[in-house]
């Protein structure tokens, strides 16, 4: 991985030596690494496409980023791939990289080139790193030309004009500045109020979120059988509530006779959990 960049000409000079695997070395390292989790069959078809990563790292080296970090990001979307790798397939590694390492420095790059997000929707995304090369000049775009790259980009018109302001707008900083006379001037960040918990109280709460999951699971072992069915039917499953009939059908009993049962298990989670405080 690269260190930092400073050591970016080494790192470079270094990625160089790895060999490039044949067709057939590939399909036996990502066969290794699927059947056994072979790490050293990861690594060796990691290290053969550092070259791959530098060279698409250094197409998006236009937004200002370091290209060290850049590089780091789309190592990153690289590991990714070789996890998910499939090579009974018929596609090679580089084909199937390609995606998860531009994605992986698209992501990066979003998140850090304005501290405001400038791209969140697919569409944004796909203005953010095409709008500029489509741009003729340094002008505005005009109505033709909003419509052109919205057409191209299969977009909303105003999509591209909002991208463009977005693109063409001036940052401003957060932190506060110190003016000629070293005063401090009020920045934007003094009237950002952060509404959320302190970190003490979101500790606290994670905590007792955990202590009731770990509770309600205890309890719900105190059960028999039938009982901890019920309401795990009932209460406890994601794949949508089971009704009392269908309890009844499934234990053939009635309806009334899993509502009881149900009821008397509630009383029962509910006194255990009191205990347990």
């Amino acid at each position: 991985m690269v260190a930092s960049a400073d050591s970016l000409d080494k790192y470079l000079r270094t990625i160089k030596q790895f060999p490039v695997l044949t067709p057939e070395e590939e399909y036996r390292y990502a066969s290794q690494l699927k059947e056994s989790g072979d790490l050293e069959a990861a690594r060796a078809l990691i290290v053969s496409h550092l070259r791959l990563v530098a060279s698409i790292a250094r197409g998006y080296s236009g937004y200002g980023l370091p290209q060290s970090d850049l590089i780091q990001e789309g190592n990153i979307g690289l590991m990714k791939a070789v996890k998910r790798f499939d090579p009974d397939r018929g596609v090679r590694l580089v084909s199937f990289a390609m995606h998860w390492i531009k994605a992986e420095i698209h992501e990066y790059i979003v998140r850090n080139w304005r501290l405001v997000k400038t791209a969140t929707t697919k569409a944004q995304r796909k203005l953010f790193f095409n709008l500029r090369s489509m741009k003729q000049g340094f002008e505005s775009l005009s109505q033709d030309d909003v419509q052109r790259i919205a057409t191209e980009l299969n977009v909303k018109p105003e999509e591209v004009t909002e991208m463009e302001y977005r693109l063409n707008g001036q940052e401003i900083s957060l932190d506060a500045q110190v003016d000629d006379d070293g005063e401090e001037v009020y920045s934007p960040i003094a009237f950002l109020e952060d509404e959320g918990p302190e970190p003490s109280t979101l500790l606290e709460n994670l905590q007792n979120e955990h202590l009731q999951t770990e509770g309600l699971s205890m309890a719900l072992q105190q059960l028999d059988d039938r009982s901890r069915r019920v309401l795990q039917a009932r209460w406890l499953t994601e794949s949508g509530t089971s009704t009392l009939h269908e309890l009844a059908a499934e234990f053939n009993v009635s309806a009334e006779r899993i509502r009881q049962i149900e009821q008397k298990a509630m009383q029962k989670i509910k006194s255990f959990m009191l205990e347990s405080k």
